[in-house]
């Protein structure tokens, strides 16, 4: 598809935001641009092709990426617009990572929000004391939401400012300890059977197979998949940290039958539009599967990822491999599963194939 021959132009249709797509009428063009994009609709009124304005779409359309920031500055007093938008630049040129930018630029926003016309800049630390204080009584933030605007904030007057560290007596919230959820090898193996679509079912089962957060699975590329060594690369984890895992032995003919039927281009797991299968949907697969397998259990799909670090223990695995498979940055995240059992990683072997 030469895109060099269509034009592409921002608009609104029926109080949603959509891509136009024009071009000279021709059979072969508009051929070409249905194979591309199966979803792309026809609108009488606008006289035009036309695709929802998502940021996977303008990567795939190679447009401009909506500059979001511009809208949201528009609701922060003036006093503080620069302010916002040097926090923004920071985060960009430290290379975090894009959820970690949204996160702290929001709960940054939050603070802009209700100073008004007062300038973030001229707080002292008893006011942002206060501030924390609001956050917790009055809108009734729980611990890990306040841990991570404590972080956001603490970003702008050290890293953006930098003033002295000014937040080493604000107390932090506690983390409450919880076990983390997980499904039982016979509800993970009810979970799959009930899950028909195969791109789903894959998903679900390199989830669980390998340990990977939902994150992982979808960023999977289908050079990261390594089937004479049997291993995955994942890549720019969280952390910004690669690692590899063993690929279970039942999973690569399914992979294969996979391919063969769906033809990704680039990500394992692509979405209608092209690029990387969305998180949310993912999310959204597994709950209705729980649903349609009859399972109760109030968990996530983050609870396939306990579930084999569990099943590994159970079936003898070593912590500290285990920890390598997860990437966990220290033990102790892992030793939440259970005690250390040694074993050599070259005998581990997936739950998934023991299923």
């Amino acid at each position: 598809m030469d895109f060099a021959q269509y034009i592409f132009q921002p608009a609104t249709h029926r109080k949603k935001r959509i891509i136009l797509i024009k071009f000279k009428y021709n059979e072969d063009l508009k051929y070409k641009l249905r194979k591309r994009f199966p979803s792309v609709r026809w609108s009488a009124t606008k006289r035009a092709w036309y695709l929802p304005d998502l940021p996977v779409v303008r990567q795939q359309l190679k447009m401009t990426a909506k500059n979001t920031s511009e809208r949201k500055l528009q609701n922060i007093h003036p006093v503080n617009r620069q302010a916002y938008s040097t926090m923004e630049k920071q985060l960009m040129l430290k290379k975090y990572s894009p959820n970690t930018v949204r996160i702290y630029l929001a709960e940054f926003q939050h603070l802009l929000l209700l100073l008004n016309h007062h300038q973030v800049n001229d707080l002292t630390p008893k006011r942002l004391k206060d501030y924390f204080l609001y956050c917790v009584k009055i809108e009734k933030m729980g611990e890990r939401k306040m841990n991570g605007k404590i972080n956001a904030i603490k970003f702008y007057f050290e890293q953006v400012l930098h003033l002295p560290k000014m937040f080493f007596d604000i107390p932090r919230p506690k983390k409450p300890i919880t076990l983390p959820k997980m499904l039982s090898k016979a509800e993970v193996k009810k979970l799959f059977r009930v899950t028909t679509n195969l791109k789903h079912n894959m998903a679900l089962q390199l989830c669980y197979g390998m340990g990977l957060r939902v994150s992982e699975v979808v960023k999977l590329k289908i050079v990261d998949v390594d089937g004479q060594r049997m291993v995955v690369h994942v890549r720019s984890a969280k952390g910004k940290k690669d690692r590899y895992v063993p690929l279970p032995v039942s999973v690569l003919p399914k992979l294969r039958e996979y391919y063969k039927q769906f033809r990704p281009k680039e990500y394992l797991f692509e979405g209608q539009y092209g690029g990387p299968y969305a998180k949310s949907s993912l999310q959204q697969m597994f709950k209705m599967a729980m649903k349609k397998a009859g399972i109760r259990k109030q968990i996530g799909i983050h609870g396939l990822r306990h579930s084999y670090a569990t099943h590994l223990l159970e079936s003898g695995a070593d912590m500290r491999f285990i920890q390598e498979l997860l990437g966990h940055e220290s033990v102790k995240t892992t030793q939440i599963y259970t005690k250390v059992t040694p074993r050599s990683l070259s005998n581990i072997k997936s739950p998934l194939d023991s299923l």
